[in-house]
């Protein structure tokens, strides 16, 4: 059977769909809704929006494929005993992580905030990864449940670009994962901290990996479902 081709930057991809995972990266409410941790650090939280379409038709498309399908949300223990100083001094006084905000505790796992919002919600078992930092691999089981499943390439999808996504991008690169950057399916409160870090990812032959668009994506692995 022919492996599915994506077009990409900086160039064409194949991939095996048994050895491919999709990750969805933190499409928390803390992150894309009024009244979270986005909010309480002085960002536009709606910027964030465009990315839900484009996240919500790869899905759909690697669902039916029969890909991997991975979630991750940021978060923290109840108690804080997870999160660094240096983090919850950020963002105003009053809205700090762990503080109660209108979603419940900001970026606490358990909370409504932290759920993953309702377009993007996982399907029964599908994987849903608790990270406390900005990489899905630090202080997960990430690396092992892609390991165990015999996962070579990720497509990568989520918020926000220059931060989560890149960050979890980079340290799968170094352990050897091929990973493609769905750039319209992530979203970053500074439009252009997401073109810089979508040109980082592509550039150098690809040094962190390929950028691609949800069109692309769905267009392969329509290919799969039809073989």
């Amino acid at each position: 059977m022919p492996k599915p081709l994506i077009e990409a930057r900086p160039g064409a991809i194949e991939i095996d769909p048994a050895r491919t995972a999709l990750i969805i990266i933190d499409m928390q409410r803390d992150f894309l809704e009024p009244g979270g941790f986005g909010e309480t650090l002085g960002n536009d939280v709606g910027l964030l929006a465009a990315a839900i379409g484009p996240c919500g038709r790869v899905l759909e498309a690697a669902r039916r494929a029969g890909l991997a399908v991975i979630h991750t949300r940021e978060g923290h223990r109840p108690d804080l005993s997870d999160a660094p100083p240096a983090k919850i001094e950020r963002g105003a006084p009053a809205m700090r992580i762990g503080d109660l905000g209108p979603m419940g505790r900001i970026l606490v796992r358990g909370e409504p905030g932290h759920e993953i919002i309702p377009a993007l919600a996982p399907a029964p078992g599908e994987p849903v990864v608790d990270k406390p930092g900005k990489g899905a691999f630090y202080q997960t089981d990430l690396e092992l449940m892609l390991h165990n499943r015999g996962i070579e390439a990720l497509l990568v999808c989520g918020v926000t670009t220059e931060v989560c996504v890149h960050t979890t991008v980079r340290e799968a690169n170094d352990r050897g994962f091929r990973c493609i950057v769905v750039g319209d399916a992530c979203g970053s409160y500074f439009p252009e901290f997401h073109e810089a870090g979508l040109r980082m990812i592509a550039a150098q032959g690809g040094i962190f990996g390929w950028v691609t668009d949800a069109a692309a994506v769905v267009r392969a692995l329509e290919a799969v479902e039809t073989d």
